[in-house]
């Protein structure tokens, strides 16, 4: 339950996006924090999409070290963010966070392989597998693959090593 600045005890008349807005507030100070101490520039923009905080640092030379290899960097600061906000707020988080545009450009790359697969299985009538990818990356294949009529997908394996199947159905 969210809690009030005044006396931190819960109040009923905090609203789910206030949390989510409080939430994207102290990921920021706790981002903010960890730049200077790379010293590191960088514009951490806040903002509350689809029930989730998403946190994005744009503008800085150095940030792509910030994303890594196929954004494993980037998953950890996200998780290592997600967890500040839990120990600061007492409440698990879902907030993203996007660096340099990494994300989002990984989010349009992913719709297009999503969707030229869906078509591909739906011509030749194999099924593909798709090579292992994270949560983030799958849920995006699935989305593009969902609207393609005639083919759906499911995740298959065990993590890290999950991937998406793509095949001819409903």
């Amino acid at each position: 339950m969210p809690k009030t600045a005044q006396d931190g005890a819960p109040s009923a008349t905090t609203s789910g996006e206030d949390q989510l807005v409080r939430e994207g507030d102290i990921a920021g100070d706790y981002l903010e924090r960890l730049l200077d101490v790379l010293d590191y520039d960088g514009d951490i923009d806040l903002d509350v999409e689809a029930g989730r905080a998403i946190v994005s640092i744009d503008g800085g030379d150095d940030l792509e070290k910030l994303v890594g290899d196929r954004g494993a960097v980037l998953e950890a600061l996200q998780e290592l963010t997600r967890l500040a906000v839990q120990q600061a707020s007492g409440n698990r988080s879902r907030l993203m966070l996007d660096i340099a545009g990494w994300r989002q450009a990984r989010r349009d790359e992913l719709t297009e392989l999503g969707t030229r697969t869906a078509k591909d299985v739906l011509e030749s009538g194999e099924s593909v597998r798709l090579r292992p990818m994270t949560p983030f990356e799958r849920k995006v294949v699935h989305d593009a693959v969902a609207r393609v009529k005639g083919v759906s997908s499911e995740s298959e394996g065990e993590e890290p090593r999950r991937q998406v199947v793509v095949f001819r159905g409903a």
